[in-house]
């Protein structure tokens, strides 16, 4: 069995290459010559990082993994992202048995049953959306007036949030998901949508509603505080990735026009174009953070209790030994194998929602806008490469 004592081979977050669809380079180097790779972080420390898909698969589903990040050795991002996973721990930075007695909570909001009651509403939105941003015009913004609207209309009717309020979070959302926000402006951040949450939480008392803040409020199982924890998590979670998973993939296939082609003439394959574009384009750029709490055995390397572990998803997305030829896209593959939406215990809650979401969003689009373009040449588009959702920062397109 190997020694933990390996030379980082790179640092975490890696370089971006050339093409900004693809996985830093060395990820992916790391995956086919070192798959558990030693690595340093932004603090100096160090972390193991694990890219193949069998070997996150492996972690992501190991209770002597913890996602705890609160314990010793766990790895961050950035000081802001360690502020933001320690400041007020939410559901997915917990163990057993605590996940499970808060993902219950939940887990009936989210089912696909009550989730797939819900397309013609989402329908609604998304052609009205579209109604709007089309009028008169044949050139705009997908993301401002599309691709982000959409799933923050979505989740603030599932919240008993009101959307005339999208600014405040959207701008607290910017400042917990960007790289370089220092811990002081995460924790005001974090504070204020957290207190603002509380607030409305506290008001459905004399006013309760259908949505889930106030329905977590009648189950009297949480304080407001953790309430409002939870609910900053969802309101984020809820947009800032399908808003990008969108925006992404319609960019991905005005890059691939063969694959927009076979999308136009096969409507039907929508829902299997998602799980490629999800894995694909895997929008989680950073990694899913574990911390081992015994010694644990992976691939050949003994990874020691109290050493942190980083498991790249969307390199894992790539391994050409569970998708051959995973670095091209290619909407006839079965893809449902992914692992956009973690695995294990932690596995995304709001899943059905976000698939939902992204199947109407580009069904519609595509439908509705035959003749999409860029209205920018590729090279100007913004990349999201600052941010821990990874995405585009607008996207021009006319029709």
């Amino acid at each position: 069995m190997a020694t933990t004592e390996r030379t980082p081979r790179f640092t975490h977050p890696a370089a971006r290459g050339t093409c900004p669809f693809d996985p830093p380079p060395a990820y992916g180097q790391a995956r086919q010559e070192e798959p558990v790779s030693r690595v340093s972080l932004w603090d100096g420390s160090t972390s193991w990082l694990v890219t193949r898909h069998e070997d996150v698969k492996a972690v992501l589903s190991d209770p002597r993994f913890s996602s705890d990040s609160t314990r010793p050795g766990f790895p961050f991002i950035s000081a802001g992202a360690r502020q933001l996973n320690t400041g007020r721990p939410t559901i997915i930075r917990m163990d057993e048995p605590e996940h499970s007695r808060h993902r219950r909570m939940l887990t009936g909001e989210f089912m696909i049953k009550k989730v797939e009651a819900l397309r013609p509403e989402v329908q609604r939105i998304a052609d009205d959306l579209l109604d709007r941003m089309t009028e008169g015009r044949s050139h705009g913004d997908l993301v401002r007036e599309f691709a982000l609207p959409l799933p923050s209309l979505v989740i603030c009717l599932l919240l008993g949030v009101p959307y005339q309020d999208h600014d405040f979070f959207q701008e607290r959302s910017r400042v917990l998901l960007h790289r370089s926000a220092t811990p002081e402006q995460v924790t005001a951040a974090q504070a204020e949508l957290v207190d603002y949450l509380v607030d409305l939480t506290e008001a459905k008392r004399a006013r309760p509603d259908d949505g889930i803040l106030s329905r977590l409020l009648e189950r009297g199982e949480l304080s407001t505080e953790e309430i409002g924890s939870m609910g900053r998590l969802l309101l984020i979670a809820g947009h800032e990735t399908t808003a990008n998973m969108t925006a992404l993939s319609v960019l991905a296939l005005l890059r691939n026009p063969d694959q927009l082609d076979h999308l136009r003439e096969h409507p039907g394959s929508v829902p299997g174009a998602v799980e490629e574009l999800l894995r694909y384009l895997t929008i989680v750029h950073s990694g899913l953070s574990r911390v081992a709490t015994e010694d644990v055995d992976l691939d050949g390397v003994r990874i020691r209790a109290g050493e942190g572990v980083v498991c790249m998803v969307n390199t894992a997305n790539r391994d050409e030994r569970e998708f051959p030829g995973g670095d091209e896209l290619d909407l006839t593959r079965d893809a449902r194998r992914h692992l956009a939406f973690g695995f294990g215990g932690h596995q995304c809650l709001g899943q059905p929602l976000a698939r939902l979401e992204l199947q109407i969003a580009l069904a519609t689009v595509l439908r509705r806008l035959p003749r999409l373009r860029l209205a920018v040449p590729f090279e100007e588009v913004r990349f999201r490469g600052e941010m821990l959702v990874y995405g585009v920062h607008e996207l021009p397109v006319t029709w």
